[in-house]
């Protein structure tokens, strides 16, 4: 028995005598891995040289409009009786879109011919008075050229000729003064009838059959055509991008209900001035005349036209806007991470490059056009070099890159 217990007693022993050489050996190689010359380049993020499209942009957003719109208005006041038209319909220069009860104005047409005709009659009665004057007139020279006839009646007569002449004159004032007013009260009867000023779509109709239109102080609109065959892009730029823009420059714009969908187009205006702000609550007007408060982003108006013949484009849809600075197409590119600024010459940067062997160099190179992620090189790298964007933490995850603009 007590064999026995010693001979496990003694297989213990061997056992722990193993486990700490075995510890040994470990601690030696780990040792030695810790003093072997880490690898540099096995905690870079590196990225392959490339090529691509890169370009200088700037970024704004836009109201679609309809490049030709008219908005129809009522010129005279009543019910609207009729409304032949609808939302969305097409319709042509001088269809008959909606009818006023035109009765108020019937009857003022009617009054003023009935009042033309009464100055006609008058007009005809004076005219065969101041006939007879004139006749009576001529049989009294007559008579005093003769000597047989009185001076007073020469004078009479003279006068009675006179004051028919001036009837008949008035008479015809009178005329013309009623004319003009008739005129004017049958052009205010065509107004019940309103027509299409242009062809078009009707975007919007905001009156209803039977409602009461009142006129007396400003037309009001009843609806809307717009020309839907090319629309405008009305394009807010601040005032920190707006010089960079010239007339002709290209640009693309893209919607949201058109995703992955680009539509090109070439600038061509820029308004002088920004949209004049709303007046302030007490009725005056913004101290920075026209460009909003001083503490606000001024933005200025740039205008541009877009075909939109199969009507994907639609009145008020958000546009994001890129005006096209600068351009480079199959260009070789860089990550801009990767790039940092060498002296000398503003496009002059330097890169930090992986050999074959994972031997480490800096270079310098070119730089063209250059977006926000992005950077052309012209000169200083080939396709297919590895370049460094990045250094891994201790712990071993990618480093917080922060892109410069």
């Amino acid at each position: 028995m007590t064999a026995r217990r010693a001979a496990a007693s003694g297989s213990r022993r061997g056992i722990r005598r193993g486990l700490a050489a075995a510890a040994l050996v470990l601690g030696g190689l780990a040792s030695a891995a810790l003093l072997r010359p880490a690898d540099p380049a096995a905690s870079a993020e590196v990225a392959v040289v490339g090529r691509g499209t890169v370009e200088d942009t700037v970024t704004a957003l836009g109201k679609i409009q309809p490049r030709a719109y008219v908005d129809v208005g009522a010129q005279v006041s009543g019910q609207l009786t009729r409304l032949h038209v609808a939302v969305g319909q097409m319709v042509r220069e001088g269809d008959l879109l909606a009818e006023i009860d035109p009765a108020l104005q019937q009857a003022k047409v009617e009054a003023g011919r009935a009042e033309r005709a009464r100055l006609t009659a008058l007009l005809a009665e004076q005219r065969a008075r101041a006939d007879f004057a004139e006749a009576q007139l001529s049989r009294q020279a007559a008579l005093r050229r003769s000597g047989s006839g009185r001076g007073e009646a020469y004078d009479q007569a003279r006068m009675e000729a006179r004051i028919a002449a001036a009837q008949v004159e008035a008479t015809q004032a009178q005329i013309r003064q009623t004319d003009s007013t008739l005129q004017a009260d049958e052009a205010q009867l065509g107004y019940t009838r309103i027509y299409a000023p242009m062809s078009g779509t009707l975007i919007a109709v905001d009156a209803r059959q039977g409602q009461t239109i009142n006129s007396a102080y400003e037309a009001p609109v009843l609806m809307r055509i717009a020309d839907l065959s090319a629309m405008t892009v009305w394009t807010q730029v601040s005032e920190a991008d707006v010089t960079r823009l010239t007339d002709g420059m290209p640009l693309y714009f893209t919607t949201l209900g058109h995703p992955g969908r680009r539509w090109t187009a070439r600038l061509q205006e820029i308004l002088p001035a920004p949209p004049k702000p709303p007046a302030s609550g007490n009725g005056g007007s913004s101290a920075t005349g026209g460009g909003g408060a001083a503490n606000s982003v001024v933005l200025y108006t740039a205008l541009f036209e877009i075909a939109n013949d199969r009507g994907e484009l639609r009145p008020d849809m958000t546009a994001q806007v890129f005006f096209v600075a600068a351009a480079a197409k199959d260009a070789i590119t860089v990550p801009v991470a990767a790039l940092s600024l060498a002296d000398g010459a503003a496009e002059r940067h330097r890169v930090t490059l992986i050999g074959s062997g994972g031997a480490i160099e800096t270079r310098e190179v070119r730089v063209g056009v250059r977006d926000r992620f992005n950077a052309q090189i012209l000169e200083g790298l080939a396709e297919g070099e590895r370049i460094v964007v990045g250094w891994k933490t201790d712990d071993g995850r990618p480093p917080k890159i922060g892109f410069r603009l």
